[in-house]
C-alpha cells in the first residue's frame, strides 16, 4: 500500500484539479460543496480503478494508468449522468476524457522517462566507480 499511496494521491489531485479548473472556467465558483458534488462521481471511478489495480507492482506504470483512466472516465461520466443527475453533453465527455488521459497517463510517462534516466545514471556511475 505504501508504494501505491503517492500515485493514488497524485491521481486524486488531478481529478480534483480538473473539477476546480472546470468550475472556474464556467464561473461556478470554488465552494467546497460544489467541488465535492462535481468531483464525487470521478473520485468514485478513480477508487474503483485503483481497486481493480490493487495487486499491481507498478502503481506508476502506464498499464495501471490506462486502467485508472478508463475507470475514472467511464464510471465518472456514467455516475455523473445517472446518479448525480448532472448533464453530460458530448463536448464535456470529450474534454473530460482528453484532460484525464493527458494528466493521468502523462505524469506516468514522465515518471517512466525519469526512472530510465536515473537507472542509466546509476549504471554509469557504477561502471566508473573506483
Amino acid at each position: 500500500m505504501r508504494r501505491r499511496l503517492p500515485a493514488l494521491c497524485i491521481d486524486a489531485c488531478i481529478v480534483v484539479g480538473f473539477v476546480v479548473l472546470g468550475r472556474n472556467t464556467h464561473s461556478e465558483g470554488e465552494a467546497a460543496r460544489g467541488i465535492v458534488v462535481v468531483a464525487a462521481p470521478f473520485l468514485i471511478g478513480l477508487a474503483l480503478g485503483w481497486l481493480a489495480c490493487r495487486r499491481t507492482s507498478r502503481p506508476a506504470g502506464l498499464h495501471t494508468g490506462l486502467i485508472v483512466w478508463a475507470a475514472t472516465t467511464v464510471i465518472g461520466l456514467a455516475l455523473r449522468g445517472l446518479v448525480f443527475s448532472r448533464p453530460t453533453p458530448l463536448l464535456f465527455i470529450l474534454v473530460a476524457s482528453t484532460f484525464l488521459a493527458l494528466m493521468l497517463l502523462g505524469w506516468r510517462a514522465v515518471w517512466a522517462v525519469g526512472s530510465r534516466f536515473a537507472a542509466r545514471g546509476r549504471a554509469a556511475s557504477e561502471l566508473t566507480a573506483p
